[in-house]
């Protein structure tokens, strides 16, 4: 089983997650979009992360690929049972996936990929109104925790959106616990989750490797 991209993606490391979390092994290939080699091309024609192998079946979606992966490997299960808590697990992984990386993107460009891994300068105004449109998806998630998890058990739901969160912590942005307590501390849980953890190391592992660390 192999995982291609780079997971300073949170589509990338919503799989890496769910890989991990379903106790299962995968190689993650760093992929470059901008220059894809012959072996990414084969498996994602439209050259997007992630993209994914196992044996003879290729896939290039995050959604589609966790949808693969609890068919195949149903438990530990990552979509809960009842169709209300599986409709709002998928809500959530849309939430995270076209509303709150959206209203991120431009805080990661201008803060951390422009001067970090780019050498150019950031957009500062850009990141600030970012940091202003990004309150919104906060504020709703906010409220959206009842529980210990988004939709009762965790998901790929919970998953997503931390994924996210964390991507934006590579700015040094941090959740504020003072506005957002629950969420705040609903990532806290996230963070210790075994499948979690295992999946920040990889990422560790191979963000060091590219940066020359």
């Amino acid at each position: 089983m192999k995982i291609y991209g780079f997971p300073l993606s949170p589509f990338v490391r919503k799989v890496v997650v769910a890989v991990k979390e379903k106790g299962l092994d995968a190689e993650l290939v760093p992929s470059n979009p901008g220059q894809p080699d012959p072996e990414f091309s084969a498996v994602s024609p439209f050259h997007k992360i992630p993209a994914f192998r196992d044996g003879d079946f290729t896939m290039a979606d995050s959604t589609a690929i966790v949808t693969y992966l609890e068919a195949k490997y149903p438990q530990p299960a990552l979509l809960p049972a009842s169709p209300e808590a599986r409709s709002r697990a998928i809500w959530f992984e849309e939430v995270a996936d076209t509303v709150l990386t959206p209203a991120g993107a431009p805080i990661v460009l201008n803060r951390f990929l422009r001067p970090q891994i780019f050498g150019t300068e950031g957009d500062e105004a850009a990141a600030l109104a970012a940091d202003e449109a990004i309150k919104k998806p906060l504020v709703y998630l906010e409220d959206a925790v009842s529980g210990e998890w988004l939709d009762g058990a965790f998901s790929v739901g919970d998953i997503a959106v931390a994924s996210v969160i964390r991507t934006l912590s590579y700015t040094g942005f941090e959740l504020d616990a003072s506005a957002y307590p629950q969420l705040a501390a609903w990532f806290e849980r996230v963070q210790q989750r075994a499948g979690w953890k295992a999946a920040v190391e990889i990422e560790k592992e191979v963000f060091a490797a590219a940066m020359g660390r």
